[in-house]
């Protein structure tokens, strides 16, 4: 039987704040009728304006929904507010041992398309391999001289002066010439030189330089550290290519996720650890404009779960592959965390593998968040990191002051060299508290 989730969790999956106020609207019983559970999905009707409800059902384990509203949000607030429903109001769900004759109809025609597609990629033709060795080497190719060039043009800036960089022009050119190399990952850091202050345009210069001298002798790298140039300057794997390699099996702790949106897409990230293995990961869900990513795990849950790591010297995202049942509540408690000490010392280890490394997810035990005239900081008695506000809304650092009320917590985020960014928190009760998407 599927855990019935947190508000928080439901909440997260809405795709802007306005459709989370509307579904809190229809998270009493009096707009829904004919609502069922079966374990696996849920389903109900709920009443609009016009004269026939609408239907809603949602499949738990993914999720995934469908609604006949004609909302272009995707879930739409009668999905959310039907989750709300159920995670607040169990009664006003009841269980049944077969869904509603239209949503069974919706819930079979999905998993016979998932039936389908996973025949399909079973019997495709494998790829030429002669073939993708040549259109790697003509992209190895370009990419070798977009980072020669980028190095000249580094070099000229630097030979003029950094003072000198309002009459040099901006970078969006220099960023062109990248896309055109096909090395989308130094176009994007270019892109980002105009927005840097002044006093921090050495640094990114230097490491820039770096990265594009790496890039034009990439095969002389080691394996490791080669795969890591590649990621950074922008070449990408599929998941079914991650997948097609080792495999790590574990119960998997959902530490935190936080979504981030620009006119493009939305994009979720969500943290794992091993609770076998203790190693970290990152997985990425994307969703278009108005619809939120389709993968949501609840925070503090456990997943057991085939997970396939990208290569690199710090492996850290991976694909999510075969799940072995669906996400079940994890250990009472805060998850075991590190000391100030220890968190710097680790990322300091971590960087010396993968140069370009702006943070790692780290769990810090025994903190307490401090407000202080340069800003938010944690501190555990003995050593004191700076909260990286500009990754964190000041609501959300204040609701980790609420949290805490002065009291040592655990802490899991981002740490690196700008900062502690705060995810999720465990106050005295160890329930988990999320910190982002407010």
């Amino acid at each position: 039987m599927e855990e019935r989730w947190s508000t928080e969790h439901v909440l997260s999956l809405a795709p802007d704040t306005s459709s989370q106020k509307a579904a809190g609207k229809l998270s009493s019983s009096a707009p829904w009728s004919g609502t069922g559970t079966d374990g696996t999905a849920l389903w109900g009707e709920c009443k609009g304006s016009g004269s026939t409800p609408y239907r809603t059902v949602i499949e738990l384990a993914t999720p995934a929904y469908q609604c006949s509203c004609p909302s272009r949000k995707f879930p739409c607030k009668h999905a959310l507010g039907l989750l709300l429903l159920w995670s607040g109001t169990p009664e006003a769900v009841p269980e049944a041992a077969e869904a509603a004759d239209w949503a069974a109809d919706w819930l079979q025609a999905r998993t016979e398309r998932a039936e389908k597609a996973a025949e399909k990629r079973a019997s495709a033709e494998p790829a030429d391999p002669e073939a993708a060795r040549r259109r790697a080497a003509r992209r190895g190719a370009r990419v070798a001289a977009g980072a020669a060039e980028l190095r000249l043009r580094l070099a000229d800036r630097v030979r003029h002066g950094l003072a000198d960089q309002a009459t040099a022009g901006p970078w969006e050119e220099v960023a062109a010439r990248m896309v055109d190399a096909q090395a989308p990952g130094l176009a994007t850091r270019v892109r980002e030189l105009d927005a840097l202050p002044q006093e921090r345009l050495l640094e990114e210069y230097a490491m820039l330089h770096l990265l594009a001298t790496a890039a034009t002798r990439v095969d002389e790298l080691p394996a490791e550290l080669a795969a890591t140039v590649r990621s950074r300057v922008g070449y990408t794997l599929d998941a079914s290519e991650v997948l097609a390699g080792l495999t790590v099996r574990d119960r998997w702790l959902v530490l935190g996720s936080r979504d981030s949106s620009d006119e493009r897409l939305t994009t979720r990230r969500l943290w794992l650890r091993g609770a076998k293995t203790g190693r970290h990961a990152l997985l990425l869900a994307f969703g278009r404009p108005g619809q939120a990513p389709e993968l949501a795990l609840p925070t503090g849950h456990l997943l057991e779960a085939d997970l396939a790591f990208h290569p690199g010297a710090h492996p850290l995202r991976a694909a999510l592959g075969t799940r072995y049942g669906a996400p079940e509540p994890g250990p009472a408690g805060a998850p075991a965390g590190l000391a100030v000490a220890e968190a710097v010392a680790g990322y300091g280890t971590a960087v010396a593998e993968d140069p370009w490394l702006e943070s790692r997810p780290t769990v810090l035990s025994e903190v307490v968040p401090v407000r202080a005239p340069d800003g938010w900081h944690l501190t555990d008695g003995h050593h004191t990191v700076p909260v990286r506000a500009s990754a964190v809304p000041e609501a959300a650092l204040w609701r980790l002051a609420a949290v805490s009320t002065g009291r040592p917590l655990t802490v899991f985020g981002e740490y690196g060299h700008q900062g502690f960014a705060p995810v999720t928190a465990w106050a005295a009760d160890h329930r988990p508290v999320g910190l982002t998407n407010l």
